[in-house]
């Protein structure tokens, strides 16, 4: 294993800021990621509302647009694990930048033209998803290469920050632009944020390390299969896998029933969705402060449970919803609210589980195939959602498919999961860690 010295030099040999914040490097990263960040969780909402404000899609075309967004993440997510660590992460994350911001500047200047179509979207959104998975698995690879070991808690720290802050402004500025100015020129906010995270990235200096090749470079099959048994193997990670999927396939089919929802049963204008939706923002940065205190005070396995379940719980009051906007928009927020920060207080205790169970050696390959299990469903769901809501109502699939989630936390807590105290395990040491 690399020691946290190794890490102290470049690979030109000069050594690294001993401050985070005086790396002119680590500050390009953050500022690229930010505003990337900032363009993605605007045209989640962007697009949705492109489809059904301006094209007027259905709620079956709605749940095919989504889930053809989110099919690149069961389509690639375990290649681009194994691809990403043979590449450079500069260079993907400022092609992916660039891609996206063409995508979008196009369908910007289409709809603005009056020629963009609900089949030329799906295609957008297609891309979008696609150079999304990419950027997303080399940022984070890029910061164990970029900083030293004993700095990757803050850089993380940060990296997570300026996500949460996205996920505030991000879907608020969509939801505003789509409705006080128009669904193209929302779409093309969000094409601007990729083009300045391209400008910032590309400023990039350092050269990066690469892991060492010993001879021929193992198949991606094999480093994939490797992953994949690894993760089976493990008791926690196998847990960790199936919560995560049942709680993205319900939330998934949760919010196709939920954007049709608010606008159309609660009357919501662009900009009120927006806002909603931003309100799991702040809960995040709250629950990003609560996970650094309550696992190791009441346990992690206890924080995992009640967090998960009063999360996924409090999508049950969203189909009791009646009432003038008035009414309606302050419970929304207060919902997204609670949902947001204790979605977030699951999300960074489950993170740290997972890295310390994982060996060094197979981190990015139990990442990805940890995200391909646990995303995998999620363009099933959003399909499952568009046909439950043209079956039988908004209503009545925001109930069903809100009683799904909370399959998740019952799976945690009827797993050794549940068990894990105020410390968590050591992690074992692999062959490739040994081959380091």
């Amino acid at each position: 294993m690399p020691s946290s010295s190794s890490s102290a030099v470049s690979d030109s040999g000069r050594p690294l800021p001993s401050s985070l914040w005086r790396d002119a490097d680590f500050r390009r990263l953050w500022s690229g990621q930010s505003v990337s960040q900032l363009g993605e969780h605007a045209s989640l909402v962007v697009l949705p509302l492109f489809a059904v404000l301006t094209l007027d899609a259905g709620a079956g075309q709605l749940g095919a647009l989504r889930a053809v967004g989110q099919a690149p993440i069961l389509l690639l997510a375990l290649f681009v694990g194994a691809w990403v660590d043979r590449w450079r992460t500069r260079t993907v994350m400022v092609w992916t930048d660039a891609g996206r911001a063409l995508a979008l500047g196009a369908a910007a200047v289409a709809g603005l033209l009056g020629v963009l179509g609900l089949p030329a979207l799906l295609v957008v959104a297609f891309v979008v998803g696609a150079l999304s998975v990419f950027f997303d698995v080399a940022y984070q690879a890029s910061l164990v290469r970029l900083v030293k070991r004993d700095q990757l808690v803050r850089g993380n720290s940060a990296l997570e920050g300026s996500r949460s802050a996205a996920q505030i402004v991000g879907p608020a500025l969509g939801g505003a632009l789509v409705s006080v100015l128009s669904a193209p020129i929302a779409a093309a906010s969000s094409a601007v944020f990729f083009a300045l995270s391209f400008l910032s990235i590309r400023r990039m200096s350092r050269r990066e390390s690469l892991p060492e090749r010993s001879g021929r470079p193992p198949r991606v099959g094999r480093q994939i299969r490797e992953g994949l048994r690894f993760v089976a193997g493990d008791t926690s990670l196998r847990t960790v896998c199936l919560a995560s999927a049942a709680f993205q396939f319900s939330f998934a089919a949760v919010m196709t029933a939920y954007l049709l929802f608010l606008p159309r049963d609660l009357d919501l204008s662009g900009t009120a969705v927006g806002l909603a939706l931003a309100a799991t923002g702040p809960g995040a940065l709250l629950g990003a402060l609560l996970a650094a205190r309550l696992p190791s005070r009441f346990g992690h396995g206890a924080v995992l449970v009640a967090a998960a379940a009063l999360g996924d719980g409090v999508f049950l009051l969203v189909p009791a919803l009646h009432g003038a906007p008035a009414v309606t928009f302050p419970a929304l927020l207060a919902v997204n609210f609670v949902f947001g920060t204790f979605s977030q207080l699951v999300n960074v205790t489950i993170m740290a589980v997972r890295q310390t169970v994982t060996p060094d050696g197979m981190q990015g390959r139990a990442a990805a195939t940890i995200t391909f299990v646990g995303m995998g469903l999620t363009p099933l769901g959003s399909l499952l959602g568009g046909l439950l809501t043209e079956a039988w109502g908004t209503r009545t699939s925001l109930l069903l498919t809100a009683a799904g989630m909370l399959l998740s936390p019952a799976l945690i807590a009827l797993s050794p999961l549940a068990r894990l105290g105020r410390t968590l395990p050591t992690p074992p040491t692999t062959s490739a860690d040994r081959a380091q």
